[in-house]
């Protein structure tokens, strides 16, 4: 234990003194959990439309209206060329055309199949589908109440009762479909990642460049008391910056903590000493910070995207799914949203943290018999 507390001093006073070190390590985290809960969004937002109303009826105007004040369009352009229209989608200035046909009230008043056109800029595909989807629900719950209507002019009594039923939709654990809600919990994973992964890997073959690991090569260090010490001061930090982060998705952004954050914090504890020793891992396989730093980059950006945080796991394909298995952070991921927003307990989360367990030991193993010691 001696020699592993001399390992640390070292270790935290090599990081102290650059001054350079210290903002990276806590103030860019808390930044980029600012920027990217605020940026990293798909909720759709001021999307500029253009009518081509060939109708002008009170239906057309109410429909306009319903599309207006659901707070997502903005009716930029209002004209009967639909030339126009499109010339203004081509110059990038509407996202969507909605042309109404003539006798569209007529129609639709007399139970008749009425084609209404949207015409919606799909050069990124997210976004039209989001608009697609908007759109169609608004036309859905216009066209189901113009449906009542014509029915109980001509219903019968039970059609009357039919119409008492009322259907109340509920959103559990996040009930207003709060986008930064569900993304926070994310963002604070891929940022604790980040900084495990590359404050590790980079700390050996650091050693290396400055050509001190052959001072401690040639004294009576054991292999496994050098990787407790290059893996130890990382993780306090690593801890630190979780911290200062929850307590900023808590306080800052209003993020539920219905589970507990002693589960959170025991298996971020696992998740970090997962993630330095794939870190600790590379910094044995490279020669110079420069690879080190291009390998972590790597593998982090195939975690990050293929981790659940942007893309539900589900909807990727079954061989994208089967990768995800070996991905430390998908389950770190799932972990932090099922325990914060569903206040999700051991029994739900103990087969992904055996599994996390698994991953820290055999990255851990193989990173100390990797780790060439040459003499002492």
């Amino acid at each position: 234990m001696r020699i592993i507390r001399v390992l640390l001093r070292k270790e935290f006073l090599q990081i102290f003194r650059n001054k350079a070190m210290l903002p990276i390590l806590f103030v860019m985290p808390v930044v980029q959990l600012l920027v990217l809960s605020f940026a990293a969004t798909y909720e759709l937002k001021e999307v500029d439309f253009a009518l081509v109303d060939m109708d002008q009826s009170s239906l057309s105007r109410e429909l306009t209206s319903k599309f207006q004040a659901t707070g997502y369009f903005t009716l930029e352009l209002e004209t009967f060329d639909q030339g126009e229209a499109l010339e203004a989608m081509d110059a990038g200035l509407i996202k969507m055309i909605i042309r109404i046909p003539p006798d569209f009230e007529q129609e639709l008043s007399s139970g008749q199949p009425v084609n209404l056109q949207l015409i919606i800029d799909a050069v990124d595909g997210s976004t039209a589908g989001l608009i697609q989807s908007y759109s169609a629900s608004i036309l859905g719950d216009l066209n189901a109440a113009k449906l009542a209507e014509l029915k109980m002019e001509q219903a019968n009594q039970s059609m009357h009762q039919a119409k008492m039923i009322n259907i109340i939709p509920q959103n559990w654990y996040n009930p207003d479909l709060d986008y930064i809600t569900y993304m926070v919990p994310g963002i604070l994973v891929v940022l604790v990642s980040m900084i495990g992964v590359f404050l590790s890997g980079m700390n050996i073959v650091r050693e290396q460049e400055i050509g001190t690991i052959e001072q401690l090569n040639v004294t009576p260090i054991r292999k496994y008391q050098f990787m407790i010490g290059k893996l130890l001061p990382f993780w306090v930090i690593g801890m630190v910056d979780l911290l200062i982060g929850l307590a900023l998705a808590r306080y800052g952004f209003q993020i539920p903590f219905l589970g507990s954050l002693a589960t959170v914090l025991v298996v971020a504890g696992i998740f970090l000493i997962v993630i330095q020793s794939l870190g600790l891992l590379i910094s044995t396989m490279t020669h110079t910070q420069q690879q080190a730093m291009f390998i972590a980059w790597f593998l982090m950006v195939i975690f990050i995207l293929m981790g659940g945080l942007f893309t539900p796991i589900e909807s990727m394909p079954e061989w994208a799914q089967n990768l995800t298995l070996a991905n430390p952070v998908a389950y770190f991921i799932k972990i932090m949203r099922m325990v914060l927003l569903k206040g999700a307990g051991w029994k739900e989360i103990q087969f992904m943290v055996y599994t996390l367990i698994g991953m820290g030991s055999v990255l851990l193993i193989i990173s100390i018999n990797r780790y060439k010691k040459t003499s002492g």
